[in-house]
């Protein structure tokens, strides 16, 4: 029942709307009504400027990593529980209850989650992602190839099935909430990521 709890209590910390509720506080309204129309930190960035970006992309991947690290470190959850724990709050970002379950795309918040769960695999994720951000400028594309490739970085450093399978389900859900991304890069008309 108490890790039945637990995992509700990471949804719901997960659902929390960083970049909505920055924007809001800094005056700017509701970032879902600019840009892309997004909650997560690249059309913060876009919308709001680089500070909000920066701090919703923190609060994202914060909203990951909390609940993992405490269900790991503070209270000896097994890997099983730990990554069941992980999906709920990266759940909880994609689909959060406050927002009427339209979130983000849950890049920032997966790597709040891997940095726990496997940070030798994150370092080699983000590794592909700088490279192919710096070649093309595209914050999606950096996204969608580093999610996929994580699960396998998981399985080959934390050799763990329970934590592959979390990470396999959660990149795979990032990949499908790229779909429209995947389909501007393939048209040609998916915007590049400007400093």
């Amino acid at each position: 029942m108490q890790i039945a709890l637990f995992i509700l209590a990471a949804y719901l910390v997960g659902a929390i709307p960083t970049g909505v509720l920055l924007t809001r506080l800094a005056g700017i309204g509701d970032v879902r009504q600019a840009g892309s129309g997004n909650i997560g930190a690249t059309n913060v960035y876009r919308v709001a400027g680089r500070r909000l970006g920066l701090l919703t992309l923190i609060g994202d991947a914060l909203k990951g990593m909390l609940p993992v690290l405490v269900a790991a470190s503070v209270l000896h959850m097994s890997e099983a529980q730990a990554a069941m724990t992980a999906t709920a709050a990266f759940l909880g970002h994609c689909y959060p209850v406050y927002l009427g379950f339209k979130g983000g795309k849950g890049v920032a918040t997966a790597l709040g989650i891997y940095l726990v769960l496997s940070p030798l695999a994150v370092l080699g994720a983000l590794l592909i992602f700088a490279a192919l951000l710096w070649k093309w400028r595209f914050v999606s594309l950096g996204s969608v190839i580093a999610a996929a490739a994580t699960p396998i970085l998981v399985l080959l450093v934390e050799k763990s099935m329970p934590l592959f399978l979390a990470t396999l389900f959660i990149s795979a859900m990032v990949v499908l909430r790229h779909r429209v991304n995947i389909e501007r890069l393939l048209n040609g008309t998916e915007s590049r990521f400007k400093v």
